[in-house]
């Protein structure tokens, strides 16, 4: 250990995590502990970026966030946009033994389309039919032209699982996931740790170089970097903005950054549940409101140190999405008394749910006190985040302090939480108009059609407000220096390709 002095201190509460690490162990420090891990059912942030080491999928991205070659080889389009054609790689093996081929890639479509529980059924709702040409080929032909599909392809909706191992678990596949990415699940302890080990045959083998990865979810940021100067974590996720400095300046560490895709919101019950029935659930005016008693530049100093990026859209305001029609509302506490009065009241209570780490607690504290100044009474839900999760689904909340990780495509950002279908529409707006647009913006592949739909709809969503969005984060990883080869992403994975010790 490098620093016996955080080792004895956090011993001693009780909260360091201590492993043992073997030369080529590498552990990563997670911000949350990943809800259930099952591509077709999963919806966290964290559990993707285990994903990346667990689950191949049939394309990836550059950091540059082009679209590019993992287990599809190629792929072309017909003219009119609705049929795709790809060739699948050769010599891949799902860590059951059984073979990767055509068969399997229609099996994994059909089931994100039809499994129950699925939550891509809008991902890849384009979907008319997958069939089989070839042992390592297979067209897909869409209803209508879908612009998003390779951008969907290239997350969970393309990562393959065995379609055996599928089968036989059905909706219980997440206790033991079975893919074809470069390690293989060993176990999971709740709360506590995922364990990987190297998948000996894997189709890219040769540039794997850690026998183990072991995913570790520490909530408490200060913990977190404690752990990695202690010696205990290899590389960590989701450094405090209030770290960076001290981070950069220690020369027994890396610091890494990357401009995030996604956003970080207040999710409202609008429709979902008995709990949708309160005054802000049911009054767009209390939510225009809510939203007025908000300073975003100021969260983002006080709590940030001005890293992040203050939003109001699905996209941030360097996005070529976003609309420049709908700025960003300066906080105006008269203006929203008003709106208040003009719903019927003069105060109102609402509860919102936060994830239990530092950071997320500190920048709803902020917005509690901002809304108490126009008789807003907001009471905090500290929830550790997968029942964060679980209670949105269920509709067992009022408000929901929730991000997403963000897409490549404009539409993973938006068509998912906003349309009346929508698989991740936890606050269950409905708004027919929203529907249409978005579902214009789908599919056509003209960027000025899809644009002018997206602002639209916009404009729309400015007023009902289901979503509250607040930030745009950058993802900021810090690393052990012996750690060579580690490049971040704007998606905020963790892509180990090429990354080693550097004594290895």
């Amino acid at each position: 250990m490098r620093n016996s002095l955080y080792a004895a201190l956090l011993l001693g509460a009780g909260a360091l995590v201590a492993l043992p690490a073997a030369a080529a162990d590498l552990r990563i420090g997670l911000q949350d502990d990943p809800d259930m891990l099952d591509p077709d059912q999963s919806r966290s942030f964290v559990g993707r970026i285990v994903y990346t080491s667990l689950c191949d999928k049939l394309v990836d991205i550059t950091p540059g966030l082009e679209i590019i070659p993992q287990l599809a080889t190629s792929w072309t389009w017909s003219e009119d946009g609705t049929e795709l054609m790809m060739d699948l790689r050769e010599g891949v093996t799902f860590h059951d033994g059984t073979a990767f081929d055509a068969e399997a890639v229609k099996a994994n479509l059909e089931r994100s389309k039809t499994l129950p529980e699925s939550r891509r059924k809008s991902e890849v709702k384009s979907i008319e039919s997958v069939e089989v040409t070839g042992p390592l080929q297979v067209k897909i032909t869409l209803a209508q032209p879908d612009a998003t599909l390779l951008a969907q392809l290239a997350d969970r909706a393309g990562m393959m699982v065995s379609p055996k191992a599928a089968a036989e678990a059905g909706a219980d596949f997440a206790s033991n996931p079975v893919c074809s990415g470069p390690f293989k699940f060993v176990e999971r302890v709740q709360q506590d740790r995922i364990v990987l080990e190297r998948f000996a045959d894997y189709w890219n083998a040769d540039k794997i170089h850690f026998d183990k990865v072991t995913f570790l979810p520490i909530p408490d940021t200060t913990v977190r970097l404690a752990n990695l100067r202690a010696g205990d974590l290899d590389m960590l996720e989701r450094l405090a903005a209030t770290d960076a400095a001290s981070v950069k300046s220690d020369a027994e560490l890396t610091y890494a950054d990357a401009v995030s895709l996604g956003y970080q919101g207040i999710t409202v019950n609008v429709g979902n549940g008995e709990r949708a029935d309160t005054p802000i659930g049911r009054q767009a005016k209390l939510r225009q409101a809510f939203e007025l008693t908000l300073d975003r530049d100021a969260i983002n100093q006080v709590v940030f140190e001005g890293v992040f990026a203050p939003g109001n859209q699905p996209f941030p305001p360097t996005s070529p999405w976003y609309d420049k029609n709908v700025p960003i509302p300066a906080r105006d506490v008269a203006k929203a008394k008003e709106l208040m009065k003009e719903a019927g009241v003069e105060s109102f209570d609402v509860e919102v749910q936060v994830a239990n780490n530092p950071v997320q607690m500190q920048m709803m504290q902020v917005v509690q006190a901002m809304a108490a100044e126009a008789g807003i009474n907001v009471k905090l839900k500290s929830t550790e985040f997968a029942s964060l999760l679980a209670d949105q689904s269920s509709g067992n909340f009022e408000m929901s302090q929730v991000g997403w990780s963000g897409r490549i495509d404009p539409d993973g950002n938006i068509h998912g939480f906003l349309t009346t279908k929508g698989g991740l529409n936890d606050g269950k707006y409905s708004n027919p108009e929203v529907d249409k647009l978005l579902d214009k913006a789908r599919t056509s592949n003209d960027l000025a059609t899809r644009k002018a739909s997206y602002d639209a709809a916009t404009e729309i969503l400015a007023k009902d407000l289901p979503i509250i969005y607040l930030y745009h984060v950058t993802w900021i990883w810090a690393l052990d220096n012996k750690i060579e080869g580690f490049v971040p992403y704007p998606d905020g994975m963790i892509r180990l390709e090429n990354v080693r010790f550097s004594d290895q």
